[in-house]
């Protein structure tokens, strides 16, 4: 397998309608806490896999469980936005497609300096955190475990396998998991599809005392 990139980033997709919210609360926080205040205002996932979420334990970390975190992928166009772009995913509840999803991107090692500094519990996973066979990490020191040539890939079809034998949409779904919250500060950068959601964004972090750099990322798109 390829080794990690240089300097790693993690991605969280939302609906740009959300990011007010986010700024308000100060982050991200997890699906756990989302349902105890009463659910975001655009929801994207679906509802099925997140409430299974709730339970699943994070392996490495007794007593934590992958709905207590906020998740993250290791890459832009992963296979959940895919999912959104296609609509037609019978658990889907949000049918709009992915003109309104804007990527959140973060450097991993920033982060993970910040959750040792305040003594929060983090991990990563090498595949779907959602299913119950999936392995965890908690050290940047197994980032190598992940295979970062299915992350980096396209072509995620079942068919799909990465030099070294694996399946593409198994390792592509690798996961970063912050437990609590993610606060907003470590946010560097918000990918967008297109100028009209650039300028949507724009206006929705235009009060924030932390500003990051919005981008149209067409690339990062379907």
């Amino acid at each position: 397998m390829s080794p990690p990139p240089a300097t790693p980033c993690v991605y969280h997709i939302t609906h740009v309608n959300n990011l007010p919210a986010i700024i308000a609360n100060g982050g991200l926080i997890s699906d756990a806490a989302i349902i105890a205040r009463g659910g975001p205002a655009a929801t994207i996932g679906m509802g099925t896999i997140k409430q299974r979420r709730l339970s699943l334990p994070v392996s490495c970390h007794p007593g934590l469980n992958v709905g207590d975190c906020v998740p993250f992928y290791f890459c832009p166009r992963s296979i959940m936005l895919y999912v959104i772009h296609c609509a037609n995913h019978p658990e889907l509840s949000y049918l709009g497609g992915q003109e309104s999803i804007v990527h959140l991107e973060a450097d991993l090692g920033a982060v993970v300096a910040w959750a040792n500094l305040q003594k929060r519990r983090w991990a990563f996973s090498l595949s779907n955190a959602g299913a119950s066979y999936t392995q965890f990490r908690k050290s940047l020191n197994d980032l190598h475990h992940v295979d970062w040539d299915a992350v980096a890939s396209h072509n995620f079809s079942n068919g799909s396998y990465t030099p070294s034998g694996h399946q593409v949409k198994e390792g592509k779904q690798a996961e970063f998991l912050l437990h609590s919250d993610f606060p907003w500060v470590l946010f560097e950068r918000i990918g967008v599809a297109s100028r009209a959601i650039a300028i949507q964004a724009q206006e929705a972090i235009a009060n924030a005392a932390h500003k990051p750099q919005i981008s149209v990322q067409p690339s990062w798109y379907f």
